[in-house]
């Protein structure tokens, strides 16, 4: 991709200009990288062990994506006989940080969100896993704005978290919460509170950190007073 990119967050991060041209997705309903977020992932499937053991002798990035169909979200996006199913418009591409291997042959890994990508052109399968052509330039701020602060209704933030996981009887730290920077309390949050594939794209979508930041509260809220169906686990 070209253009001048701003300084990486760390000496491991590609810069704007250095951002790959192809990039492998890996398709998962339900799942949400955001920009400046770690997911971990167990990763079993074949396809899915070559995709990531290609990656790490290379660029080391790997777009997260739901699959979509007309009227919702269904299934892993792994190709079938009807053709691979459409992915969502709109993904994350995150760097492997963190790898290990385990004795019965899967892959645990950590991804941490870098930049989100409208999806282009889908190329051929490769070792039995998907690739795509991927426009960043639309989510540039993604890097260049990576650290800067925002405002953040704290008090009603929490209100609406405490009120969500009362009614679903979960627990967490509240005290980690607290001290949490408010762009690390929001991307946690949104990506592993269980919200419906549908409110984790809208999420993912979202203009900015602020504008997330109310989605997030909004959807609390609303799934606090039951109008709204968090989905179920999801698949790695």
């Amino acid at each position: 991709m070209s253009g001048r990119g701003a300084p990486p967050r760390n000496p491991f991060d590609p810069a704007f200009e250095q951002l790959p041209e192809v990039l492998p997705i890996f398709p998962l309903t339900g799942v949400l990288l955001l920009p400046g977020g770690r997911l971990p992932l167990n990763v079993f499937e074949p396809r899915y062990l070559a995709m990531f053991q290609e990656s790490l002798a290379g660029h080391r990035l790997i777009g997260m994506v739901q699959p979509r169909q007309a009227g919702g979200f269904a299934g892993d996006g792994l190709p079938a006989d009807g053709g691979a199913p459409p992915v969502q418009a709109i993904g994350c591409a995150g760097r492997v940080v963190s790898f290990a291997e385990t004795p019965d042959g899967r892959l645990m890994i950590t991804l941490s969100g870098l930049i989100r990508f409208e999806v282009g052109r889908e190329l051929a399968l490769h070792s039995g896993y998907r690739r795509v052509v991927p426009r960043f330039e639309r989510f540039r701020a993604d890097l260049d704005d990576s650290d800067r602060p925002f405002e953040l209704d704290h008090g009603r933030l929490m209100a609406a978290l405490q009120a969500f996981f009362r009614a679903r009887k979960l627990s967490t730290d509240w005290d980690a919460l607290k001290n949490a920077g408010n762009g690390d309390l929001v991307s946690s949050l949104a990506m592993v509170c269980p919200f419906a594939p549908d409110e984790k794209q809208a999420l993912l979508e979202a203009a900015n950190p602020e504008a997330r930041a109310r989605l997030l509260v909004a959807l609390l809220e609303m799934a606090a007073m039951g109008g709204a169906g968090p989905a179920g686990g999801s698949r790695h």
